[in-house]
């Protein structure tokens, strides 16, 4: 099955690349350049495209706009400026990635502009393209090549009026972007930049600090809570948003039971609770079931809890791999007692993992600590 294909047969890459969108594409240009065949542009990027996957599609059109641009790049990047529709909506402070079509534009810029005399042409026009659809895997090429030069371009980025390119800024230098190629830069490089950042008024900034964050925080744990006490301190954020900074930034060593990060949280490692009845409603489940349980926590004094369960999930050689799920946070005062639920359900054609019939087992995990362990079996549909 595609990664861009799910069971139901829903085609991620045939929403986003298909005659529709890329005629929409050709139109663009043509209306900015009556020259720009727009119909022989729509034929020539069809030509083979069902057969590709998204990233495949994504340097199809960029190729076959190389031949419809002119040949002198710097003429090409302001023949691209010029037929960029409007910026996205300013008004909005999240969840607005753009369109995907702009998606070959910077593999254009990408294949054509890396030269260092191209430079100030290529992150002008990366700076535009990122206003309609977010250049945060274009922009990584040029970190890489041209690191100092671009760097103190996003310096200047960072403060720019538009959000959009604010958020480039960190997401084009986050240390495991996803889908994208490593940078060769040390992961400690950017954070001037998030310095700058986390005190931003928009969501689609702040969460793209976090996740960046988050990022650094495999590796550099100690480094990042050392950041967020200086943030906290310094009160350039609000207190509602930085606190939903700290717990996006630190969810990965939350999952690991990390100390430090849960006391930074406020969440204590060694919580005074007594958890009772944890028990399975089913022990035996097919793909397409879901995993049932409950159980008690009774505090034995005031404790903030963050309520987590982690599905030992068997691999294809037959071992397990553990996977951390949330479940609840919560504030329980002394001799106070909840009564919590879950169903998980196990996908039966799942895109981002794969079933395998063996011994499972459910963990309960509050505060980073383990509290009871489970089995179930997990049988393929055909077995009685």
């Amino acid at each position: 099955m595609s990664e861009t294909t799910t069971g139901s047969g829903f085609s991620l890459k045939d929403q986003l690349f298909n005659r529709e969108r890329i005629s929409y594409l050709s139109g663009l240009f043509q209306e900015a350049d009556a020259s720009f065949d727009g119909k022989a542009f729509t034929r020539q990027c069809m030509r083979g495209l069902q057969d590709l996957e998204l990233k495949q599609r994504i340097v199809h059109i960029a190729r076959v706009l190389e031949k419809h641009l002119s040949d002198d790049f710097s003429t090409a990047a302001k023949q691209i400026r010029e037929a960029l529709p409007p910026p996205l909506d300013p008004t909005r402070t999240d969840d607005d990635f753009g369109d995907f079509i702009f998606a070959p534009l910077g593999e254009f810029v990408v294949r054509n502009g890396l030269d260092r005399k191209q430079l100030r042409h290529s992150l002008r026009t990366l700076k535009q393209i990122t206003m309609r659809f977010s250049m945060e895997d274009a922009i990584r090429a040029f970190i890489d090549t041209h690191p100092d030069a671009t760097l103190a371009e996003l310096a200047q980025w960072s403060t720019d009026s538009n959000y959009h390119v604010r958020r480039l800024v960190s997401e084009g230098t986050r240390p495991k972007l996803p889908w994208s190629r490593r940078l060769t830069i040390d992961v400690t490089t950017p954070i001037p930049f998030l310095e700058t950042l986390h005190a931003d008024p928009t969501r689609y900034v702040t969460r793209s600090v976090a996740n960046h964050l988050n990022d650094i925080s495999k590796s550099h744990p100690e480094l990042v809570l050392q950041l967020l006490r200086e943030w906290k301190k310094a009160k350039r954020q609000t207190t509602k948003e930085f606190d939903w900074i700290s717990s996006h930034a630190l969810r990965t060593l939350i999952k690991q039971g990390h100390s430090p990060a849960l006391k930074f949280l406020g969440f204590r490692d060694n919580p005074k609770i007594e958890v009772s009845n944890f028990r399975l409603l089913r022990t035996v489940l097919r793909p397409g079931d879901s995993i049932e349980f409950d159980f008690t926590i009774t505090a034995e004094r005031a404790e903030s809890l963050m309520v987590d369960y982690v599905i030992d999930f068997v691999k294809a050689n037959g071992t397990t791999a553990p996977k951390v799920h949330k479940l609840k946070r919560l504030a329980l005062t002394k001799g106070e007692t909840a009564s919590l639920k879950k169903r998980h359900r196990l996908h039966a054609n799942a895109t981002t993992y794969k079933l395998y019939l063996g011994r499972h087992a459910v963990t309960l995990q509050i505060n980073g600590q383990p509290y009871g362990t489970l089995p179930f079996e997990l049988l393929v549909n055909s077995e009685a």
